[in-house]
């Protein structure tokens, strides 16, 4: 007799928790065990029920889903994680992938292909969409943003001024131009609009 696949669903949103329920629930074979709206309550669940399959959000009220990876995957090296999540960027799934997932959903693909990713994953494989796989593939060697790169990068986002990003990180002028010519060249972008747009896509910015 095939044992039922045990799902902890993790997500900040009571009433899409209560729809990915209500398909797991539905499928011969599979069951909601747990519940949790953030990170620490998702730790807190795995570690009580230790469940075979955990689908994990990545944008979560208090903390987020790469901090909760990292920590179940800590305390236990065999859980197997799925993110589902509405965010795309090849960097939110990369940093996924490093913090442990096994694999990584588009809430939008949830009704056709959450079964069958469960069904992958608690097999032992790993399971990515075919379009993230290819941003991730593209922007592979890419040098990745500083912190300080980061750091302005988020200050141009807000709209603020090369003067006021300079005023606000203690930085010349001249070496914040510095920073935005860098993060304009490692993003493909031709202006600062264009780069906090690329930023947002790509998962570097949080929308």
């Amino acid at each position: 007799m095939t044992r039922t696949i045990r799902v902890l669903a993790v997500d900040d949103h009571p009433l899409l928790r209560a729809g990915i329920a209500s398909v797991i629930n539905a499928e011969p074979g599979m069951e909601i065990v747990a519940e949790a709206a953030d990170a620490h309550e998702a730790i807190a669940a795995y570690r009580q029920h230790r469940p075979d399959i955990t689908l994990m959000d990545l944008r979560l009220s208090k903390g987020t889903g790469i901090e909760a990876i990292s920590a179940i995957r800590s305390d236990a090296p065999g859980a197997r994680i799925i993110v589902l999540t509405t965010f795309g960027g090849d960097v939110l799934a990369l940093q996924a992938f490093k913090a442990g997932a096994s694999g990584y959903l588009l809430k939008s693909m949830m009704r056709a292909d959450l079964i069958d990713t469960i069904r992958l994953v608690h097999a032992g494989h790993r399971k990515i969409p075919s379009e993230i796989a290819a941003t991730m593939a593209e922007h592979a060697g890419e040098d990745s943003l500083t912190i300080r790169e980061l750091d302005v990068l988020h200050s141009i986002a807000t709209g603020n001024s090369n003067k006021i990003i300079a005023d606000d990180l203690d930085l010349s002028v001249h070496t914040v131009k510095g920073h935005v010519q860098s993060i304009l060249s490692k993003l493909g972008a031709g202006d600062r609009t264009h780069a906090v747009v690329i930023a947002l896509k790509r998962g570097i910015l949080e929308q």
